[in-house]
């Protein structure tokens, strides 16, 4: 079946930087668009970015030019590199593969403090 397993998550200061990923089981990685999102309390999980399985990436405006989101298709594992972190990045982020009506991983919080 499939398993995500998010990593790299923690806590650190605004301008500073954290690279997530993900590890991807249980299916053809190289077929499906990968994602990541993330959920604030008291509010509804968004898109971050996702790459698709060409390579084409997307990225929520509030992103743009701070995140980076990779695929190592010979790993089968999807990262976020993220830098230029701001307080309201602060949210538990869930890797995220669109397969069928989509599984999610369990998550991995990132707290960046002011």
């Amino acid at each position: 079946q499939v398993q995500l397993v998010e990593s790299g998550g923690g806590l650190v200061q605004a301008g500073g930087s954290l690279r997530l990923s993900c590890a991807a089981s249980g299916f053809t990685f190289t077929l499906y668009t990968m994602g990541w999102y993330r959920q604030a309390p008291g509010k509804q999980r968004e898109l971050v970015a996702a790459s698709n399985s060409g390579g084409i990436t997307n990225y929520a405006d509030s992103v743009k030019g701070r995140f980076t989101i990779s695929r190592d298709n010979a790993k089968n594992t999807v990262n976020l590199q993220m830098n230029s972190l701001k307080p309201e990045d602060t949210a538990v982020y869930y890797c995220y593969v669109e397969k069928g009506r989509g599984s999610w991983g369990q998550g991995t919080q990132v707290t960046v403090s002011s």
